[in-house]
């Protein structure tokens, strides 16, 4: 299949969300923007819910927003590097051919991402939650800033999301700044149970702790749910 006049080469990279990339593109494409999501689907937003239950809820809440502010923005500069670095082999063929490089990897990272649900729904009789998020009822600021910061910059899902943004900044030939709404949307994201918190302090009061108590107890519905996400947003 031909590329259309104009285009990088790069028609179309379906293992990073079907992202579409241009030369004419005069900034990051706005298709990463639902990225955000899964940049706290799971132990971050449970994480986030968490520290607005604690004695110190504000100070807390500031902090791990700030870690995971700060991560998102050094994550997607380590990302659009490494995409530099590596440049045209970053290829991954046309979308329309399913034995492309591309389609491959999505297939594979769908069918790890489905086995991956499967394995939380088998084991829900005696699903825990991740043993961190215990310690963070009890957490300091240093310790909710540690653990925004390294959640965005290290969970395996998220390092997967910065990826696919590094290779769409490059692809369009943008640079961080471009990346500033997807970071806003996954700060937002992250800072939302705060703004909850704030703007409607006694009824968060009271809503929050069950919200945490249930996501404690109903952890495998957490991952099928982050799972799912990911999942539209690939084949999407």
């Amino acid at each position: 299949m031909r590329a259309p006049p104009g285009d990088t080469g790069w028609p179309y990279c379906p293992a990073f969300g079907g992202l579409r990339a241009s030369v004419d593109d005069a900034s990051m494409n706005t298709q990463v923007l639902p990225l955000a999501i899964t940049m706290m689907a799971g132990p971050q937003i449970m994480s986030a819910i968490i520290f607005v239950t604690a004695k110190r809820a504000v100070r807390v809440s500031l902090a791990f927003v700030v870690g995971v502010a700060i991560a998102a923005t050094a994550g997607t500069a380590i990302a659009l590097g490494l995409a530099s670095l590596l440049g045209g082999s970053l290829s991954l063929g046309d979308s329309s051919d399913s034995s492309s490089g591309g389609s491959v990897i999505q297939y594979v990272l769908v069918g790890l991402l489905i086995l991956a649900a499967v394995k939380s729904y088998l084991g829900r009789e005696t699903a825990e939650p991740p043993k961190m998020l215990g310690r963070l009822q009890e957490a300091d600021s240093k310790l909710a800033f540690r653990t925004g910061f390294l959640l965005i910059l290290l969970f395996p899902s998220d390092v997967l999301v910065l990826l696919t943004v590094g290779v769409n900044l490059e692809h369009s030939h943008s640079g961080v700044l471009d990346a500033l709404p997807f970071i806003l949307a996954t700060t937002l994201i992250a800072a939302l149970p705060l703004l909850g918190y704030l703007l409607f302090h006694r009824r968060a009061v009271t809503f929050m702790p069950k919200v945490r108590d249930w996501m404690n107890a109903n952890s495998w519905v957490v991952n099928i749910i982050a799972c799912a996400i990911f999942i539209v947003l690939i084949l999407g």
